[in-house]
């Protein structure tokens, strides 16, 4: 019997089993090679979605914009201040009201709790574009890079996540590594480290996939054979301000490098979901430079634009991923 994802919501990857997941991974190539080849796909003539927005975003939301009138869908986009959820009207009546009018709704927030009441009350499908304790469109977008790079044979490869291990990325990406096959490294120092519950969840689908999980502070130690070097900001959208000076602090040591580039296995990638601190052309990288006396972060701009970083094949591929979870739950 096929996979059937119809009706379903999409809040996290750990609620899809590994069958599934390769399907949207599939079903994404093969949105991918229509898009390049200008073959028309509107399957979805006559559906309409509404992106929720508490966080903004430029890949997120263009992707389900470009990507939902490619289906043939209207799409209506509410920034932080064009929605009463939470303010004057909850969750659950946000809820009921949207899912009268849209046939999909997506979220991008805060609280994982904020999605999921909207899933359980809309009565339609709801798409998780991120909170604060998952990202499960990113990671399609990520695997997706990897199978290109790989022949499409990544079980078995291994990527190391640096810096902020404990932050949403890297939680989902132990995840996504652990249901299809792929050893996940957490390289970072020991109080930015996953929490136990995630671990926890993790190890028994990756033991069931014949992968592994590791968690180290050394870096090498943790690039050594690695397929894939995987970072993200040090700085999450809504944290403080006063958390700048501790992070930078913490995390300069595992920031990407060529040299930490070298440690990996000949043909290695790099990844980040963007956007990055790699050098000072942002009002934020610059004011970090005047504070801190630094002028890349996360990685460095050498890394950033050498042969070996796929960011912006990543970024489109939010696309066609998006593209294909939208298509799956809706048709």
């Amino acid at each position: 019997m096929g996979v059937n994802l119809s009706g379903r919501s999409f809040l996290k990857l750990l609620d899809l089993t590994t069958e599934e997941i390769e399907y949207l991974l599939k079903l994404s190539k093969n949105f991918k090679d229509m898009k390049r080849a200008g073959v028309p796909h509107r399957y979805l003539e006559g559906k309409n979605i509404v992106l929720l927005f508490q966080k903004t975003s430029t890949r997120t939301r263009c992707a389900f914009e470009v990507g939902g009138m490619d289906l043939g869908m209207g799409v209506t986009y509410l920034d932080p201040g064009s929605s009463q959820m939470g303010k004057k009207e909850s969750i659950e009546d946000t809820a009921r009201v949207l899912g009268r009018m849209y046939d999909g709704i997506e979220f991008r927030g805060f609280a994982q709790d904020d999605v999921e009441e909207l899933a359980a009350k809309s009565g339609v499908p709801v798409w998780n574009g991120l909170t604060t304790e998952w990202h499960p469109t990113q990671m399609l977008a990520d695997i997706l890079t990897v199978q290109e790079n790989f022949n499409y044979d990544i079980k078995g490869k291994t990527l190391v996540f640096m810096g902020d291990c404990k932050n949403n990325v890297a939680r989902s990406l132990m995840v996504v590594c652990s249901k299809l096959g792929m050893n996940f490294v957490a390289c970072g120092p020991e109080e930015c480290m996953p929490a136990d519950d995630v671990i926890e969840a993790c190890k028994p689908i990756a033991e069931a996939n014949g992968c592994t999980i590791k968690l180290t502070t050394d870096v090498k130690d943790g690039v050594t054979g690695a397929d894939v070097i995987y970072t993200d900001v040090w700085v999450s959208m809504g944290e403080p301000d006063e958390v700048w000076a501790e992070r930078i602090a913490q995390l300069t040591p595992y920031r990407v490098t060529s040299e930490v580039m070298a440690m990996a296995n000949p043909g290695a990638i790099f990844l980040h979901c963007l956007p990055s601190f790699h050098d000072t052309n942002t009002t934020i990288g610059a004011e970090k430079c005047e504070q801190f006396g630094i002028t890349e972060q996360e990685v460095t701009d050498e890394v950033f634009e050498s042969p070996a970083s796929k960011v912006f094949d990543e970024a489109e591929n939010r696309m066609h991923t998006i593209k294909a979870v939208m298509y799956a739950t809706l048709k």
